[in-house]
């Protein structure tokens, strides 16, 4: 597969050479994709949308909402499937429905079988255009819509798992660096930096890094993994936070004007954490 016509991989490879993150946001609604590109669009900011596997079976047509939005932006926005468990499933989304990478998400098995399904599915995917995104070693936590691993032992990566990984073919590694699905509690993040960079060095430019388990991120935080050389920054209750707030305090008004507000409110959500990942004025 060539990667200089997948649009996610211009939009990291740019982000890598530039040195800032772009949002890689999950959409639930019609609202937060609306809001997600109004905010791409006034930062002149790259994004990616993505959505989760439960998304194309509740609400089959927001991919195709999502793929237009993409589509007729004064921005460059992908879309992305991301944490893709069902094997059936992807080669249904690869066959017929406009994503431009998928997260093939078999971090649920043991390593071996991991790879080998891993470097099957990249193969299909690549054969369509489609580039992918692997998680090596075993993120901890579970979230809305996929798998949840909290009964499965986090599994840190190591640099050989990004050797293998590399040989499988993928696009994009989200590692397992102390980074969880879902909340962190009390104590917050609490990431190995050291090995987030040398997981980076040890990927030398031939994918790029990507960072699942954004929740509770500081600031600061988001700016060291962008010096780590995290360019996909996963992010769900992270930008979405604001929303959520608004809808339950204010659910009793009309609902043209909770949808309106809500949007706005998304969108300066989205647009702050643009500013923070740098991606602001970069298109």
């Amino acid at each position: 597969m060539s990667r200089s016509g997948n649009k996610t991989s211009q939009i990291l490879e740019a982000a890598e050479k530039g040195q800032y993150g772009v949002l890689a946001a999950i959409a639930y609604n019609v609202e937060h994709i609306t809001a997600f590109v109004q905010a791409a669009e006034n930062r002149r900011s790259p994004l990616i949308i993505q959505l989760f596997p439960s998304t194309l079976v509740q609400t089959p047509s927001l991919v195709h909402a999502a793929a237009a939005a993409a589509r007729t932006a004064s921005v460059p926005i992908a879309l992305h499937l991301d944490h893709a468990q069902d094997v059936n499933q992807i080669k249904e989304v690869v066959d017929n429905l406009p994503f431009d990478s998928i997260m093939v998400d078999m971090s649920h098995y043991e390593k071996e079988e991991n790879l080998q399904r891993t470097a099957a599915l990249r193969e299909y995917c690549h054969a369509k255009g489609i580039s992918v995104e692997a998680e090596t070693g075993r993120i901890e936590g579970g979230e809305d819509g996929i798998l949840d691993t909290g009964d499965l032992e986090g599994i840190l990566t190591s640099p050989e798992d990004v050797e293998e990984f590399i040989r499988a073919g993928v696009d994009y590694l989200a590692p397992s660096v102390g980074n969880v699905h879902g909340d962190y509690g009390v104590k917050g993040p609490q990431l190995d930096m050291d090995r987030l960079h040398n997981i980076f060095k040890a990927l030398n430019g031939r994918v790029r890094l990507v960072l699942h388990g954004t929740n509770d991120f500081s600031p600061e935080l988001a700016k060291a993994c962008i010096q780590a050389g995290v360019t996909k920054f996963n992010v769900n209750k992270l930008v979405l936070d604001p929303w959520h707030d608004y809808i339950r305090a204010n659910i009793h008004k009309p609902i043209t004007q909770v949808i309106d507000e809500g949007i706005d409110v998304l969108k300066r959500s989205m647009e702050r954490w643009m500013d923070i990942m740098g991606s602001s004025g970069k298109v």
